[in-house]
C-alpha cells in the first residue's frame, strides 16, 4: 500500500527531513518516490479541498505554499491497506502536537498545530487521490 507524505515547510526549514524519513525506514517502510517541491496554490487547494469550508483552510494553504516541502510516497509492506495507514498515522502522531505522544514525529518535533511538520494520507482512498497531485506514475519505483 502506498501513501503520500509531505514534510512541510516547518520541517524542511528546521533541517528535520533526514530524521523524519529515517523513522519510516527503521520500521521497514520504503520510499517509492521523493522530491523537493514548492507547492503552488493550485496544488495546495487540490490537496486541502476537503477542508475548503473550514476556518483554518486559508492558513493551511498559506503554510504549505510558503516555502519548499519534501513530497514522498511511502510503500508499506502490508496486505491490509487500512493497517498500513494505521501504522503511518501511529508513527506521525496526533495532528495537534500538544496532544501527540512523545516518540511520534509530531510529538517530538511539532510546535504548533497551524505549522505542522508533516502531512500523511489518512486513508487508502486519500492516498489514491493525493499521490497524483505530486507524482506522475513514472516517478515512482518498486524495489
Amino acid at each position: 500500500m502506498r501513501s503520500l507524505i509531505l514534510l512541510k515547510p516547518w520541517a524542511v526549514s528546521r533541517g528535520l527531513v533526514g530524521e523524519i524519513l529515517s523513522r519510516f525506514e527503521r520500521r521497514g517502510i520504503k520510499l517509492a518516490g521523493l522530491k523537493l517541491v514548492h507547492v503552488n496554490r493550485e496544488k495546495a487547494e487540490k490537496l486541502y479541498l476537503v477542508h475548503k469550508d473550514k476556518e483554518f483552510y486559508e492558513g493551511l494553504i498559506t503554510h504549505i505554499t510558503s516555502s519548499p516541502v519534501v513530497a514522498g510516497v511511502l510503500d508499506v509492506p502490508f496486505d491490509d491497506p487500512d493497517g498500513a495507514v494505521s501504522l503511518i498515522r501511529k508513527i506521525i502522531g496526533a495532528t495537534d502536537p500538544a496532544k501527540a505522544e512523545v516518540g511520534t514525529i509530531r510529538g517530538d518535533y511539532g510546535l504548533r498545530i497551524d505549522r505542522n511538520v508533516i502531512h500523511a494520507s489518512d486513508s487508502p482512498k486519500s492516498a489514491e487521490y493525493e499521490i497524483p497531485i505530486f507524482f506522475n506514475g513514472d516517478e515512482l519505483v518498486n524495489y
